[in-house]
């Protein structure tokens, strides 16, 4: 149903009916009522919330009935309904509109969190009703859908340590309530040092090569944090910068450069300790779960199922990728020596750009009033959406997001029927969080009768005022693959809310994103949204053409920056219990040598202490997802392009086999279910010039 209905899902009983989280919200498809919501109102839904989660699963464990799949793990999922509203509002606006109290709130709530969760997952009542459901599975009548929630529930209490004796969850407790104050103090560290590491230009002269609209919202983000006649370049996640592409100034790429890469490593917030201790802590858990490392315990729940595997793959990428960023090199530092430089890290992406002008025609910054953030939207990404799903986005003015920045969409299916809402939120400002991912804020499932309710994050420069929103390539890019994380979501159709949407094995969540990428520059998409933002000119197919013959240009770079962030993840998380690191940064050159991929010219795309995937994500052990993702992804382009592209019957096979399953289904098994065959690594290799 399209709006929640109190009589089925009453207020809670232990927050007061003025909270507006008290019952589920009667706007449309359960969005959150944002415009009545203070964060007074959060804090209290939260703490009331695990009281209540608790009460109901004291009712389960003390049910005198045998455990059977309805009174044990279905009565487990219609729990805890109060605090999955308040977490999935507050932590989305803590990633998107942070603040000095909401900071104060999730410190304040992390470690409760935490020691809720252990509440749930290490009462050994419960489990052994689980144990028992599941040890039954295959002999009580149980639909496909049903086993694989039973089995998903099983293992996700005996990774959390179930199994264990009284002494062994007291330690667990004690582990899980740090590790939980950790990772908020890192995510917050971050957070402060990004916006702290913004570069200050004071001479215009110096931003020479940006545009004029650039350098406008420079001025505009300076004056926000109250330098009004300064230039401010504000830091993105990753190690590299947009403006290191362009900036004609040596000097102040330099200082970019440097600013991002020493971001949260010195001072006040260096996350250089935090990062050794959370490393050291999650090494101690996985010992005491009876796993070798952190790594081998996070394998064991991803399709790679061991961390053999995953250096088998990655094994394979090391010395390909070493020697195509090395011949780039070469390439970039003849340029650079041409005016009288010795190539640096911050010299890279200037001189690529030329690179790519010169040999390739294309330039990158001249590319971007081609890509005006709402045309891409609307007449890119949802356009590509509905040939290939039949999906349509009406604008819903009249529903209020959590910041006047947000957009939200009402998603209709080919036959008129509602599907779900769409929320998005593409600019960057202060208290968001770098990057871009995508949240649920309403899970489908049957079982509750919801439908879902998404949202997307991007960190756009915001543009000046009156000005048009101009995207770079890569951010095109990045807003057709989270838009598929979309797509993941929208698409669900599955009975149970823990198996919905992207409720899948982080090394298979990134593969339908990376799937939603290939649009982008589709001819017929591209064509459609790709017009110039003044003259309404369509992006010539020479120009077209030369974005894909240059697209091999750089993936030595891209590759090699990206195996770096991966090999040391899985460094950091291969260490057992009595490693000592003095130090994170002597730690992380020295993992980067004994992986072969320590290049100075080519530094991770995330580092130690800026490392948020890893150290205050999901990703910890897991940042090698993208590219086992990608084996997959690039597969199923082909599969695309020998069935005939952008066709309703390849998007409908897509969803119906795939995306609407989420975790209802084995994720490899759905993978077969489309391309009819196991993965073929052939495919990336050929796309990544590594063969």
């Amino acid at each position: 149903m399209s709006t929640a209905d109190p009589a089925v899902a009453p207020a809670s009983p232990i927050l007061p009916a003025s909270n507006p989280l008290a019952a589920p919200s009667t706007l449309l498809h359960g969005l959150p009522p944002f415009a009545d919501l203070t964060l007074e109102h959060q804090r209290e839904a939260l703490r009331a919330g695990m009281a209540e989660h608790r009460a109901e699963v004291d009712a389960i464990v003390a049910d005198p009935e045998e455990p059977t799949l309805d009174n044990t793990v279905v009565a487990l999922e219609r729990s805890g309904q109060l605090l999955g509203r308040a977490e999935r509002v507050f932590y989305n606006l803590s990633s998107s509109v942070s603040s000095d109290r909401l900071r104060e709130i999730e410190r304040e709530i992390a470690p409760l969190a935490a020691a809720h969760s252990d509440a749930i997952r290490l009462d050994p009542g419960l489990f052994a009703r689980v144990d028992a459901v599941h040890a039954a599975r295959h002999d009580a009548g149980l639909d496909e859908e049903a086993v694989r929630l039973v089995e998903r529930y099983h293992l996700d209490f005996v990774l959390a340590g179930a199994g264990l004796d009284e002494t062994g969850r007291d330690q667990l407790r004690a582990l899980n309530q740090r590790l939980a104050e950790l990772s908020t103090t890192f995510d917050q560290n971050l957070q402060l040092a990004t916006e702290a590491a913004a570069v200050l230009v004071t001479d215009a002269a110096q931003l020479d090569g940006l545009s004029p609209a650039e350098v406008q919202a420079a001025a505009g983000a300076a004056t926000e944090r109250g330098s009004d006649g300064g230039y401010l370049l504000t830091l993105v996640l990753p190690s590299g910068q947009p403006a290191l592409a362009k900036l004609r100034n040596r000097e102040l790429r330099e200082r970019l450069h440097a600013a991002s890469v020493t971001r949260a490593s010195a001072g006040e917030h260096d996350n250089g300790p935090v990062a050794v201790e959370i490393a050291h802590l999650r090494a101690v858990r996985a010992r005491l779960l009876g796993y070798d490392t952190h790594a081998d315990l996070v394998a064991a729940d991803q399709t790679a199922k061991t961390s053999a595997a995953v250096d088998a793959l990655l094994g394979e990428l090391v010395a390909p990728a070493v020697a195509n960023a090395t011949a780039e090199a070469e390439v970039l530092a003849e340029l650079a020596a041409a005016d009288g430089v010795q190539l640096a890290p911050w010299d890279w992406a200037f001189y690529s750009e030329r690179v790519r002008a010169e040999r390739y025609a294309v330039d990158s910054a001249a590319l971007r009033p081609w890509f005006e953030l709402d045309r891409v939207l609307v007449d890119g990404v949802f356009r590509a959406a509905e040939l290939l799903y039949g999906y349509t986005f009406t604008p819903r003015p009249d529903l209020v997001g959590y910041h006047p920045d947000v957009r939200v969409w009402e998603v209709r299916g080919a036959d008129g029927q509602p599907v779900g809402l769409y929320l998005g939120d593409y600019v960057a400002r202060e208290g968001k969080r770098g990057g871009a991912w995508m949240n649920s804020l309403v899970t489908q499932s049957t079982l509750m009768d919801a439908q879902p309710v998404v949202v997307n994050n991007l960190n756009v420069t915001r543009a000046a005022a009156r000005q048009p929103t101009l995207l770079t390539l890569s951010e095109v890019t990045t807003l057709f693959h989270e838009f598929g994380h979309a797509l993941h979501g929208l698409s669900s159709a599955v009975t149970y809310p823990r198996l919905a949407g992207t409720s899948v094995p982080r090394d298979f969540v990134e593969y339908p994103s990376q799937v939603n990428e290939m649009w982008a520059l589709w001819p017929e998409v591209l064509a459609s949204y790709a017009r110039h933002v003044e003259t309404d000119e369509p992006l010539s197919p020479d120009t077209a053409q030369a974005i894909e013959t240059a697209a091999l240009w750089g993936e030595g770079f891209g590759t090699l920056e990206y195996l770096a962030a991966t090999l040391l993840d899985q460094a950091w998380h291969r260490i057992d219990p009595g490693t000592v690191v003095p130090d994170a940064q002597a730690f992380e050159a020295a993992a980067l040598a004994a992986a072969g991929v320590s290049v100075e010219l080519v530094p991770p795309r995330y580092r130690t202490t800026y490392f948020q995937h890893v150290f205050a994500g999901g990703y910890s052990a897991g940042y090698y997802s993208y590219i086992w993702s990608e084996v997959l992804d690039a597969d199923t382009v082909e599969w695309f392009k020998e069935n005939g592209g952008l066709t309703r019957a390849n998007g409908d096979l897509f969803r119906d086999r795939l995306l609407s399953r989420g975790g209802s289904v084995d994720p490899l098994g759905a993978f077969r279910a489309v391309r009819g065959r196991d993965a073929d690594t052939g495919p990336l290799l050929r796309r990544r010039g590594l063969c």
